[in-house]
């Protein structure tokens, strides 16, 4: 399986040019931790998490649907919401986390590979470089 390098993720991040204003973003816990601390960096507005999940380690689901793993501590009604994760190719997570977060004034979606508002790529399935195993 291919790999991107962290370098190629940044630059895609630098590149990006969003078309609205965020109050917030929102990483799908655990696989859009990582970029949305680098999108944050670029935005410098908060960074909330949520954390749902359907696949296991290698990326097998183990739930019919993604799962909410912890409360959501945060508050979110009324504001602008950047929702990112690594991947995303059917969309469900990224359904499951607008349900839950309903009351928000919008969502936007970001993601560093597959279907997105925002993808910094659309490829076939590639390793991230944050991945230990």
């Amino acid at each position: 399986m291919d790999t991107k390098n962290l370098n190629d993720i940044i630059v895609r991040v630098q590149e990006l040019q969003f078309a609205e204003k965020f109050d917030i973003i929102v990483a799908i816990a655990r696989g859009g931790l990582f970029p949305a601390a680098l999108i944050q960096q670029k935005l410098q507005i908060d960074l909330e998490v949520i954390w749902l999940n359907l696949r296991d380690e290698n990326q097998q689901p183990q739930h019919d649907s993604p799962q909410l793993v912890k409360p959501i501590n945060f508050a979110f009604e009324g504001k602008s919401i950047l929702l990112v994760d690594d991947r995303s190719r059917t969309g469900q997570t990224f359904d499951k986390a607008k349900e839950l977060l309903k009351g928000a004034k919008s969502i936007k979606t970001c993601v560093v590979n597959g279907k997105a508002d925002y993808p910094l790529f659309d490829e076939n399935c590639f390793r991230f470089p944050w991945r230990l195993s």
